[in-house]
């Protein structure tokens, strides 16, 4: 399959379709603000997140995305998807500004998307692949377009909320050391992060470029996040890496210190260091303030990771939904 082969840019009235280029992050996240207000979003992507986007290697945003512009130049809907190298399921992500939903358009940035994972998985004589997108729980427009496009609900993923009104204490398992997180560690805490995830339901490894974005998203917390590591070798066995977004905290009325990413490697599992991890992950959020702890896990997770967060203190708040569609 050839560039030629890669469907056309979407065509619905009133707008104009072309790729998303570094110059629109600003407009683009006025775009994706809008989205979340009306929809009352729990969270919606930063800065740092669009800036990911458009600086992606594995996905140039030439041929893997699209901006839809009115007349005036405003940006009015987005798509643009991802794929990694040797993985089996595509990802795709957009919105329509709400007021030109209910025109077709939501349904036209999906069809170029599903073609568009089409056209890459056959470049890459990979087979038929997956395509996957996630929604809210009480996005209800948004679960209308899945359902109608032929998407089904594969998997749940709950956010959990925890008061920080009492920490729990919880000792270091022996042979282990807590590290606070520092530059040095960036490296061996991807390569761990890649071999702890590597048994989790559509994790796929981090490549030094995806694991950098995280290290400098505008959101991470370098002195939230901490590692544990063997005191005899000096490897990492496990880490948590925290993050704070003001601006979802201060809408929910709550100081909250998230806990992105929590993984034990195979070898050190077993042994008490999630929990030791989550412990010093929750001190560390309230020696900075925060008035409670907040993370996601998959309601599947295979490691009991679900068991643990509620043993924890952690209690469902709400839930993200995963959708498959398989493409012949």
């Amino acid at each position: 399959m050839t560039a030629s082969d890669a469907p056309s840019l979407p065509v619905a009235a009133g707008l104009t379709f072309r790729p998303l280029t570094p110059g629109d992050v600003e407009p683009w996240l006025a775009l994706v603000v809008r989205i979340a207000y009306a929809e009352n979003a729990p969270w919606h992507e930063q800065r740092s997140d669009l800036v990911e986007v458009l600086e992606s290697r594995v996905n140039p945003v030439a041929e893997n995305s699209l901006l839809g512009v009115d007349a005036g130049g405003v940006p009015r809907a987005y798509g643009y998807l991802a794929k990694n190298p040797g993985g089996l399921t595509g990802y795709a992500f957009g919105g329509v500004d709400p007021q030109w939903q209910r025109r077709g358009i939501g349904a036209a940035v999906l069809a170029w998307q599903e073609g568009m994972v089409r056209h890459r998985f056959s470049a890459d004589r990979q087979p038929a692949p997956r395509l996957r997108t996630y929604t809210t729980e009480a996005g209800a427009a948004h679960r209308a377009l899945l359902t109608g496009a032929g998407f089904a609900v594969v998997r749940y993923f709950s956010e959990m909320l925890r008061p920080l009104s009492e920490v729990p204490v919880v000792p270091i398992p022996d042979g282990v050391r807590v590290v606070p997180f520092a530059a040095g560690l960036g490296e061996p805490v991807r390569l761990a992060h890649n071999e702890a995830f590597a048994d989790h339901w559509g994790s796929e490894p981090e490549d030094p470029q995806q694991w950098g974005f995280l290290l400098n998203h505008d959101g991470f917390r370098p002195d939230w996040s901490s590692v544990a590591v063997d005191a005899a070798t000096g490897e990492v066995a496990g880490y948590q890496m925290s993050m704070y977004d003001p601006d979802r905290f201060a809408k929910e009325g709550r100081a909250e210190g998230y806990t992105e990413l929590l993984g034990v490697r195979r070898a050190w599992r077993g042994r008490g260091i999630a929990r030791a991890l989550l412990a010093d992950a929750m001190a560390r959020y309230k020696a900075a303030g925060m008035d409670h702890a907040c993370l996601d896990v998959d309601t599947e997770n295979p490691t009991g990771a679900l068991g643990l967060y509620e043993r924890m203190g952690y209690r469902p708040l709400r839930r993200t939904l995963a959708w498959d569609k398989a493409l012949d």
